[in-house]
């Protein structure tokens, strides 16, 4: 009789040992389910925007061309990817055109970048405003009848034929440095008065009323390449836009 028990509680012991063992099991795969795959790899390993930019830019050719400042890339690029997580870009968007206002208007300043293909398609001078200065840009403005240029990242918009010949609407982005382009009618066009022969008669270029104004053979082509929704960024050091615009804030969780 007492094997009989001692079998009996000897069956019954493996056996609930067996189902505390399977339960274990059963309240730890949940956990294991709820994880999310992406989360078992470190943030570390994401490329921010920086590091992104300086791959684009360590592969842009610019022989034969004025090269750009890698800085003044880093900025546009980073205003380019915020604009496009607001959904002010498409997400497709491959094209930021860079005006770097900090040269000599006598300088190629502008230029036209595929970042997809890592590849300049258009490097051109390009004018600022009569009273932003003469042979360098030193004063900006937001107003009406400044005839300034304004800083700041900018979405174009369609074409259209007006007064200064085949233009191109823009969109100012950043609110108190060139949300009034619109209303001010500041747009991309060509000018007869953006060319080397002005620079060789004048010692410098010549100048807008506040436009970014291109040379009269290249602005039907650069226009109908980055009209439609793509980026236009106007950079001058200038260390007040610089540090409030919101486009050149760093998301710290990306």
């Amino acid at each position: 009789m007492q094997k009989v028990l001692l079998s009996l509680l000897t069956v019954l012991f493996l056996s609930t040992s067996f189902y505390k063992i399977e339960s274990n099991k059963e309240k730890q795969t949940p956990e294991i389910l709820k994880t999310n795959p992406q989360n078992l790899i470190p943030k570390a390993s994401f490329k921010n925007s920086a590091a992104v930019a300086e791959e684009i830019y360590n592969s842009i050719s610019f022989t034969d061309m004025s090269t750009l400042k890698s800085e003044v890339f880093s900025k546009a690029y980073l205003g380019f990817e915020n604009l496009k997580k607001e959904g002010k870009l498409n997400q497709d968007s491959n094209l930021l055109t860079i005006c770097d206002f900090s040269l000599s208007s006598s300088e190629k300043r502008l230029w036209v970048i595929d970042v997809a293909e890592k590849k300049v398609l258009y490097n051109s001078l390009v004018a600022h405003g009569k009273n932003t200065g003469e042979e360098f840009a030193q004063n900006f403005s937001n107003t009406e009848s400044s005839y300034q240029s304004s800083l700041g990242f900018y979405i174009t918009e369609g074409s259209y034929n007006g007064s200064n010949g085949y233009s191109l609407k823009l969109i100012g982005m950043d609110n108190g440095y060139n949300d009034a382009a619109f209303q001010r009618a500041i747009v991309m066009h060509g000018a007869d008065y953006v060319s080397e022969n002005f620079i060789k008669s004048q010692k410098r270029l010549g100048r807008s009323w506040g436009c970014p104004a291109v040379p009269r053979e290249l602005a039907k082509p650069i226009i109908n390449t980055i009209k439609d929704k793509n980026c236009l960024f106007i950079y001058y050091p200038d260390e007040q836009y610089l540090s409030t615009s919101k486009w050149l804030k760093v998301d710290q969780n990306s």
